[in-house]
């Protein structure tokens, strides 16, 4: 069975300006998604929501798929 969650991901830079991601938080639909990552990007250098599909009983799942990105976001970061 299929399903798709729905990620908000804050950036913040270190001490050093490193661009790192904050704790990522599932949202229940793609629109909560999209407003939580513009209320992010108020108190965090950027913010990023996406989405993903997949079936989580065969752990197969479809590449993301970026709903929206505001101000300083490293996509590299998230699969590290």
């Amino acid at each position: 069975m299929s399903v798709t969650y729905y990620v908000v991901v804050p950036f913040d830079r270190d001490e050093e300006g490193t661009l790192k991601p904050g704790e990522a938080q599932e949202a229940p639909n793609a629109n909560i998604a999209r407003r939580r990552a513009g209320e992010f990007v108020e108190t965090h250098a950027g913010a990023i929501a996406f989405s993903r599909a997949g079936d989580p009983s065969t752990g197969e799942f479809e590449d993301a798929v970026v709903l929206v990105s505001f101000g300083d976001v490293d996509m590299d970061a998230l699969s590290g």
